[in-house]
């Protein structure tokens, strides 16, 4: 299997300032863990994140991610992914998908992504 076979790809809004600082926490938190996350901005995208079955709306608004075997993940199953790659995190991921926390967390979730995308107008 080659390197770029063990790559994901996270899908981040390049135009959002909190995205990119939540990308450099993670790289930050991640280190080695991190070495086999490939970013790439969707800011003007929408062709590509369409042939890859991505509506470019729900790209602003839900975290994804590409798995090195093809299969994109949203929201909270691709926030897992992320956290799991991080030893810290790892605590954190697990809670998360825990059936009595995620559900609340998704909500939430989507509320603080709406509002932000509202207050920049880009909604």
């Amino acid at each position: 299997m080659s390197n770029e076979q063990l790559y994901i790809t996270v899908f981040y809004d390049g135009a959002c300032p909190q995205c990119i600082k939540d990308r450099r926490f993670y790289e930050r938190l991640a280190g080695q863990g991190g070495k086999h996350v490939k970013w790439l901005d969707i800011t003007g995208k929408d062709e590509h994140l369409k042939s890859l079955g991505i509506d470019p709306l729900k790209a602003l608004s839900e975290l994804h991610l590409q798995l090195p075997n093809g299969l994109i993940l949203s929201e909270l199953d691709a926030y897992i992914v992320l956290m799991e790659r991080v030893w810290l995190l790892k605590g954190v991921a697990w809670l998360i998908s825990l059936p009595v926390i995620r559900p609340y967390l998704a909500k939430l979730y989507h509320q603080r992504v709406q509002k932000r995308l509202k207050a920049t107008g880009r909604i």
